[in-house]
């Protein structure tokens, strides 16, 4: 029988919570250590759907990429989805775990899920968290044989699923170093350009954030939640490994709040 104490220790072996960043809310939110875990529900988010998935699985414990509280609450009246999300799960004895920055801050973590998926070798940390070697935010690599920027474009597509995305200048023709980052990634930009990649993958850019790329390298914002949703199977996959005695299921809910019309 394993505790959600249980699986937070194995998560912590792979990405320490005191790698998150400071504003980040990585843990155990929801529930108690000692809780014996009868099924975890993986998703990118915590939200009331994915509570009511959960009740309906027999699931006791939702482990999510994004915490579902960042700052603190001072009132429970279901003013918002965070309040509503949280209440519904106490009263149900339904757990949430996230595990975010710490997770995105290691090799093996959600950056190296896209790394994966775009066939990225000689791969190294973009930006190393300070006082860390090989530890911190975004990677970079190479691919196995340089692509045509169309090519590159249309493999971006196909292997990150998606339909639609936001370029800069196509400012390189061959494309054979690339960064990325899941999630919020324009902080890294400069990082990236340093890097020598021709592009960055990453999501949330601002407008007069894309004017800085300056023609160094082509920026592709390929979205929030598409950029991380990978995460869901890298935590499936992770925990299915470790611990064999419970149920895991895979959240069949898209909670992206963002529609392409």
């Amino acid at each position: 029988m394993a505790s959600i104490s249980d699986i937070i220790t194995f998560l912590q072996s792979i990405a320490p919570y005191e790698l998150q960043e400071d504003y980040d809310n990585s843990g155990l939110i929801v529930g108690k250590p000692s809780t014996i875990v009868k099924g975890v529900l993986f998703s990118l988010d915590s939200t009331e759907a994915i509570v009511d998935e959960a009740i309906a699985l027999g699931a006791n414990l939702i482990l999510a990429h994004h915490p579902i509280v960042f700052k603190g609450l001072k009132r429970f009246n279901e003013a918002n989805y965070v309040e509503k999300t949280v209440i519904k799960a106490i009263k149900n004895d339904i757990a949430i775990l996230s595990i975010h920055t710490n997770l995105d801050n290691v090799m093996g973590g959600v950056n190296s899920m896209i790394a994966d998926k775009l066939g990225l070798v000689s791969r190294a940390i973009l930006q190393e968290k300070k006082g860390y070697e090989n530890i911190g935010a975004g990677i970079v690599g190479t691919l196995e044989s340089p692509l045509k920027i169309i090519d590159f474009v249309d493999m971006v597509k196909d292997k990150m699923e998606i339909k639609t995305m936001k370029s800069t200048h196509w400012c390189h023709e061959y494309i054979d170093r690339v960064a990325v980052c899941g999630g919020s990634g324009s902080f890294l930009l400069n990082a990236a350009k340093k890097s020598g990649a021709q592009v960055y993958i990453s999501a949330d850019f601002k407008y007069h954030e894309y004017f800085d790329a300056e023609n160094d390298l082509i920026i592709l914002d390929i979205g929030h939640y598409e950029s991380e949703k990978f995460t869901i199977d890298l935590l499936y996959a992770l925990i299915s490994k470790k611990f064999t005695n419970f149920a895991a299921h895979y959240t069949k809910i898209d909670t992206n709040p963002v529609k392409y019309i």
